[in-house]
Protein backbone atom coordinates (compact mmCIF):
# COMPACT_ATOMS: atom_id res chain seq x y z
CA UNK A 1 0.00 0.00 0.00
CA UNK A 2 1.08 3.53 -0.73
CA UNK A 3 -1.07 5.65 1.58
CA UNK A 4 -1.16 9.43 1.38
CA UNK A 5 -3.17 11.47 3.87
CA UNK A 6 -3.96 15.02 2.81
CA UNK A 7 -5.15 16.96 5.82
CA UNK A 8 -4.29 19.65 8.32
CA UNK A 9 -2.60 19.38 11.68
CA UNK A 10 -5.64 20.89 13.42
CA UNK A 11 -8.23 18.66 11.73
CA UNK A 12 -9.59 16.07 14.18
CA UNK A 13 -10.51 13.59 11.42
CA UNK A 14 -7.03 13.92 9.87
CA UNK A 15 -5.51 12.99 13.24
CA UNK A 16 -7.89 10.02 13.52
CA UNK A 17 -6.90 8.86 10.02
CA UNK A 18 -3.21 9.06 10.94
CA UNK A 19 -3.89 7.08 14.12
CA UNK A 20 -5.84 4.44 12.15
CA UNK A 21 -2.86 3.67 9.89
CA UNK A 22 -0.28 4.04 12.68
CA UNK A 23 -2.12 1.51 14.89
CA UNK A 24 -2.04 -1.03 12.05
CA UNK A 25 1.65 -0.40 11.28
CA UNK A 26 0.78 0.79 7.78
CA UNK A 27 3.23 3.32 6.41
CA UNK A 28 1.69 6.55 5.20
CA UNK A 29 2.74 9.99 4.06
CA UNK A 30 1.03 13.01 5.64
CA UNK A 31 0.70 16.08 3.44
CA UNK A 32 -0.35 19.26 5.22
CA UNK A 33 -2.87 21.04 2.97
CA UNK A 34 -1.99 24.40 4.52
CA UNK A 35 1.66 24.03 3.55
CA UNK A 36 1.61 22.11 0.29
CA UNK A 37 -1.83 21.25 -1.09
CA UNK A 38 -2.38 18.79 -3.94
CA UNK A 39 -0.73 18.66 -7.32
CA UNK A 40 -2.97 18.75 -10.39
CA UNK A 41 -2.37 15.01 -10.96
CA UNK A 42 -3.21 14.11 -7.35
CA UNK A 43 -6.33 16.27 -7.51
CA UNK A 44 -7.48 14.63 -10.75
CA UNK A 45 -6.95 11.11 -9.35
CA UNK A 46 -8.86 11.91 -6.15
CA UNK A 47 -11.64 13.68 -8.09
CA UNK A 48 -12.08 10.61 -10.29
CA UNK A 49 -12.06 8.20 -7.31
CA UNK A 50 -14.63 10.11 -5.21
CA UNK A 51 -17.07 10.97 -7.98
CA UNK A 52 -16.28 14.51 -9.07
CA UNK A 53 -15.08 17.91 -7.98
CA UNK A 54 -18.23 18.80 -6.03
CA UNK A 55 -17.68 15.85 -3.67
CA UNK A 56 -14.40 17.44 -2.54
CA UNK A 57 -15.84 20.81 -1.53
CA UNK A 58 -16.38 21.40 2.17
CA UNK A 59 -19.80 23.09 2.24
CA UNK A 60 -19.17 24.02 5.89
CA UNK A 61 -16.04 26.01 5.02
CA UNK A 62 -16.03 29.42 6.73
CA UNK A 63 -15.51 31.49 3.53
CA UNK A 64 -19.11 31.37 2.30
CA UNK A 65 -18.32 33.75 -0.59
CA UNK A 66 -15.80 31.25 -1.98
CA UNK A 67 -18.28 28.37 -1.62
CA UNK A 68 -20.94 30.42 -3.42
CA UNK A 69 -18.52 31.39 -6.19
CA UNK A 70 -17.54 27.76 -6.80
CA UNK A 71 -21.17 26.90 -7.61
CA UNK A 72 -21.17 29.29 -10.58
CA UNK A 73 -17.78 28.54 -12.13
CA UNK A 74 -17.18 26.23 -15.06
CA UNK A 75 -15.62 22.88 -14.12
CA UNK A 76 -12.18 23.99 -15.27
CA UNK A 77 -12.33 27.34 -13.42
CA UNK A 78 -13.71 25.58 -10.33
CA UNK A 79 -10.75 23.18 -10.27
CA UNK A 80 -8.28 26.08 -10.60
CA UNK A 81 -9.95 27.93 -7.73
CA UNK A 82 -9.89 24.81 -5.52
CA UNK A 83 -6.20 24.20 -6.27
CA UNK A 84 -5.50 27.85 -5.35
CA UNK A 85 -7.52 27.42 -2.11
CA UNK A 86 -6.87 23.85 -0.90
CA UNK A 87 -8.39 24.66 2.48
CA UNK A 88 -11.84 24.35 0.84
CA UNK A 89 -11.32 20.58 0.34
CA UNK A 90 -12.90 18.19 2.85
CA UNK A 91 -10.18 16.60 4.99
CA UNK A 92 -8.76 14.12 5.31
CA UNK A 93 -8.33 12.97 1.74
CA UNK A 94 -6.77 9.49 1.91
CA UNK A 95 -5.23 8.04 -1.25
CA UNK A 96 -4.04 4.55 -2.02
CA UNK A 97 -2.98 4.55 -5.65
CA UNK A 98 -6.10 5.04 -7.76
CA UNK A 99 -8.39 4.65 -4.72
CA UNK A 100 -9.30 7.61 -2.54
CA UNK A 101 -11.71 8.65 0.19
CA UNK A 102 -12.74 11.94 1.72
CA UNK A 103 -13.38 12.27 5.43
CA UNK A 104 -12.77 9.58 8.05
CA UNK A 105 -13.64 6.26 6.32
CA UNK A 106 -12.12 3.30 8.24
CA UNK A 107 -14.76 0.88 6.85
CA UNK A 108 -13.40 1.50 3.36
CA UNK A 109 -9.71 1.57 4.38
CA UNK A 110 -9.90 -1.85 6.04
CA UNK A 111 -10.70 -3.35 2.61
CA UNK A 112 -7.50 -1.81 1.22
CA UNK A 113 -5.35 -3.95 3.51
Amino acid sequence: MNIQIFGTKKCFDSKKAERYFKERNIKYQFIDMKEKGMSRGEFNNVKKAVGGTDMLINQEYKDKDLIALLQYLSDEAKEEKILENPQVIVTPVVRNGAKATIGYQPDIWKNWE
